[in-house]
């Protein structure tokens, strides 16, 4: 089975592959076999943040399962690094799961150790000396702006606070891949960015690989390079960022946009748009050119139209603008025809036509 995508990978070194990968589990009772993911290839570059979105069920925690070998595909390869995992036994996954990091939504820290303790524990695990542990505690502590917590238990932090001891501890071990599941949906919108911004930071100043997995997708706009769409346990799109934000090829992929960006007008609010304005209503998509909206005002011009925005909005997106115009056309007979052809002449195609 073929898939939608913008691109097929980064010109970086790829250090998490996906080949046609399936993952099919027994069904019980009444249920047949549930296909959680359907021949997915997928790569992640080397050092990028990637992003890997979808609603509930779309397939999304097997996935990271899958990357650090809790789960074996049904069919397909799992390359983590320079390993097959998939060809490993469970003493050889274990050896690649210390060099994979995971952040999770409820923070899964033990109540009855400090913070330094849970900090301390995955390096107590791996044999690391007392002395070496203190000293790399305190350095991630640091890091993590949580020094001054150290000897606090669990109980006594918020939930941002939680999530930031959690991020120390999967740093722990130093590795060179972070996988992030639904590390966010728990805190609020400003501990959320606070969140966001240590996984940049950490991405920035130490070179980690991060794969943040999340139905958010402004969790997904605020920091990763690139991104991959599931749907039902499909790839439908995959790309840059910004590739598929502005311009998504797939119903899936536009569906999620649309929830974020909010820049389209529903079908109700279309349909109390033809109630206040009885001009022919159109959409186009911000084209990242210079000059884009003074060239469609030209055309208008040119052509004698009225142009008068009702809906829309337009934000910025890894330093480029995306969004979309909804526009009130009026003029002569034949004269918004007119415009809108000399507009698809000039590579400016409507993306909804009332």
């Amino acid at each position: 089975m073929s898939v939608t995508t913008s691109d097929t990978g980064s010109a970086a070194e790829p250090y998490v592959r996906f080949q046609h990968v399936t993952k099919r589990f027994p069904g019980n009772g009444r249920r047949g076999t549930l296909t959680a993911i359907r021949d997915v290839s997928l790569e992640i570059a080397r050092g990028e943040i990637f992003g890997v979105i979808g609603h509930s069920g779309a397939g999304k925690s097997t996935l990271v399962r899958l990357i650090n070998g809790l789960e074996t595909p049904s069919e397909g390869r799992v390359h983590v690094g320079p390993h097959e995992i998939t060809a490993l036994s469970e003493r050889g996954r274990r050896g690649v799961r210390r060099d994979i990091g995971m952040i999770f939504q409820q923070f899964n820290l033990f109540q009855s150790r400090t913070v330094a303790g849970n900090v301390a524990y995955p390096l107590k695990v791996a044999g690391v000396g007392k002395a070496d542990r203190d000293r790399r505690v305190a350095r991630l502590l640091d890091f993590v702006g949580l020094l001054d917590r150290a000897h606090d238990h669990p109980e006594q932090l918020s939930g941002g606070q939680k999530q930031r001891v959690g991020i120390a501890r999967a740093l722990a071990t130093e590795p060179s891949l972070l996988l992030a599941d639904e590390a966010t949906s728990a805190l609020d919108p400003e501990t959320t960015g606070e969140v966001l911004a240590l996984l940049r930071r950490i991405n920035r100043e130490l070179g980690v690989t991060i794969v943040i997995i999340t139905h958010e997708l402004d969790v997904i706009r605020s920091v990763a390079d690139r991104v991959a769409v599931l749907d039902g346990g499909q790839l439908v799109e995959s790309g840059s960022l910004y590739e598929v934000f502005a311009h998504p090829r797939t119903e899936a992929a536009a569906r999620f946009v649309g929830t974020t960006l909010r820049d389209r007008p529903s079908a109700a609010t279309l349909a109390r748009l033809r109630r206040a304005h009885s001009g022919r209503l159109v959409t186009f998509r911000v084209r990242d050119r210079t000059g884009f909206q003074t060239a469609l005002a030209a055309t208008f011009l040119r052509h004698e139209v009225a142009a008068e925005i009702v809906f829309g909005g337009i934000s910025e997106l890894q330093d480029r603008p995306v969004g979309s115009l909804t526009f009130e056309l009026t003029g002569p007979p034949g004269a918004v025809d007119a415009s809108l052809e000399a507009l698809r002449a000039d590579g400016v195609e409507p993306a909804e036509e009332d």
